[in-house]
């Protein structure tokens, strides 16, 4: 192999230039490729088209090393990746027996008829690594010519993922004789932006090699990625824990989780842990604190109800907000999402009522502009409010409002 390993991965599909779905494989690639130590520095999305993905081809021998293909494998005439690829590298196609007898098994399970063109799926590039596809019928390859390494995987998330984790990362990682166990772990960070998070952790990201700390922001939260390698195991995770030691002692007040965890999730779960439950009152929100929650297992043990209390009617007649405080300081006002967090919690009998007021837009309203947002959090010892602006969309306001109820709601829960 070159001694830099430079990956790139090509999606082969019209649809994706159409806009018809999205290319989450390629996301899923660059991670596990990452875990392995191989840096992906190209994404490439090419129609069902041979002469243009022969060119893309074309490009990609020419600065990469690791040439990663997702779709094109099925049995219709516009599934042409191997058909290419093999022209490209000339070599012919040839049946292989296993994976068309499970093709044949898969038509007799389900009492269909196998088409001829069907047949097509079983050819692979000669001479190269079959990937079992264990959740579908195209099966993936690989194959080494020179020092640069082709993969074909199927598009299906649902075989591309198994396929790549089971068969052909354990391939990737025996071929390059990598006797390193490379680990990594995700630390979800909320309420500090990357830029600041950066800066705070400045000396130990420029000092990184082993660890390494990639810091990654989406949606309003801040993630960081750290992989450590060593050939022992237990020398992996003392360096990981060293290295998140560090991190948390800085920025600790930030960090709510680890890997593939959310906001909700972790919420869910201290209210569990804790014995509590919450109820909310939604203007600005519109319900979607509680879909958040109702979107987990368990959801009925910690969530006694919710009120959409778009209205000033149903601010007073249901949730007693008093028709002076709404006269006097407005919907949109701390006073307000005071009493909706506290008529909430009476109203359902919970532990802690929540509530969500603001404007989400477009136009300003009582005279608050928008992206203000109160977010009151009540129990029965005292009554927090806590005062918010945010940017973007009416959809990102409202999002990160509840995000923040969140936030400010698993905070609480710690502080007990």
């Amino acid at each position: 192999m070159k001694s830099e390993r430079k990956a790139e991965i090509i999606a082969v599909g019209s649809e994706l230039l159409l806009g018809q779905i999205t290319n989450t494989n390629a996301q899923f690639i660059s991670k596990q490729l990452a875990e392995i130590g191989v840096n992906v520095y190209y994404h490439t999305a090419v129609g069902d088209n041979p002469e243009r993905l022969k060119r893309a081809i074309q490009v990609a021998q020419e600065r990469s090393n690791f040439i990663i293909f997702s779709g094109g494998l099925g049995p219709t005439k516009d599934d042409l990746t191997k058909e290419t690829i093999a022209s490209t590298l000339g070599k012919e196609l040839v049946l292989n027996e296993e994976a068309f007898e499970s093709i044949q098994e898969y038509f007799r399970k389900t009492g269909r008829d196998m088409s001829p063109n069907n047949r097509k799926q079983a050819l692979v590039l000669e001479g190269s690594d079959v990937l079992v596809n264990r959740f579908g019928m195209a099966p993936g390859m690989f194959i080494q010519e020179g020092d640069t390494f082709y993969i074909l995987l199927p598009g299906p998330p649902s075989e591309l993922h198994p396929m790549f984790e089971n068969e052909a990362k354990p391939l990737i990682s025996e071929k390059l004789g990598l006797k390193e166990k490379i680990v990594s772990v995700v630390l979800r960070f909320f309420g500090i932006g990357e830029s600041q998070l950066e800066t705070d952790l400045e000396d130990l990201i420029d000092a990184q090699t082993n660890p390494t700390i990639a810091p990654l922001a989406a949606d309003g939260e801040v993630t960081l990625r750290l992989t450590a390698k060593h050939e022992d195991e237990k020398e992996t995770e003392r360096l990981l824990k060293e290295t998140e030691a560090q991190i948390l002692e800085r920025v600790g007040e930030y960090f709510y989780g680890y890997g593939d965890t959310s906001l909700a999730f972790e919420a869910s779960k201290a209210l569990h842990e804790h014995g509590k439950t919450v109820a909310a009152a939604e203007s600005l929100t519109g319900g979607m604190f509680s879909e958040w929650l109702t979107d987990l297992e368990g959801a009925s043990s910690i969530l006694n109800g919710s009120v959409v209390c778009y209205t000033n009617q149903v601010k007073q007649q249901v949730l007693g907000c008093r028709k002076e405080t709404l006269s006097s300081h407005g919907a949109v006002s701390k006073e307000c999402a005071l009493e909706l967090a506290e008529g909430v919690r009476k109203l359902t009998g919970s532990d802690i009522g929540i509530s969500f007021t603001g404007v989400a837009g477009p136009e300003p309203h009582e005279g608050q502009p928008v992206g203000k947002v109160f977010i009151g959090l009540s129990t029965k010892d005292q009554t927090d409010v806590f005062e918010w602006m945010f940017t973007g969309s009416r959809s990102g306001i409202r999002k990160r409002a509840v995000k923040y109820g969140l936030h400010h709601l698993l905070k609480l829960l710690k502080d007990s």
